[in-house]
């Protein structure tokens, strides 16, 4: 289950920043709740990941993911440039949390 959590609270922050890129600086009322809300979510589906992950490996692998897919979103939705260095750097953040679930014990307690 901790997984799951963990990736519903990306999924969740995913939304809620997208919608702040919608809100256009929280003077549109739907997307400035939908913000709210989505954090809201994902900070409490991030509590549910802490009974089973640490909070330095919790925080990395969300924010992380984060990063990713909210730079594909943008690239994709709000038509967003990513150059070379933005994508090897993704890249490495990918890299990072492949190496955490793969060779770290700390994952899941």
């Amino acid at each position: 289950m901790p997984y799951f959590y963990l990736f519903m609270a990306v999924l969740a922050e995913t939304i809620g920043t997208s919608a702040l890129q919608a809100s256009q600086q929280f003077t549109r009322l739907w997307p400035s709740l939908l913000v709210i809300v989505a954090y809201a979510v994902s900070f409490y589906l991030l509590s549910l990941t802490l009974r089973f992950m640490p909070v330095g490996i919790m925080y990395a692998l969300w924010s992380g993911l984060g990063i990713v897919l909210i730079a594909l979103i943008g690239w994709l939705v709000f038509r967003q440039n990513l150059d070379l260095p933005a994508v090897i750097g993704m890249a490495m953040i990918i890299g990072g949390i492949v190496v955490i679930q793969v060779f770290s014990n700390t994952t899941v307690h």
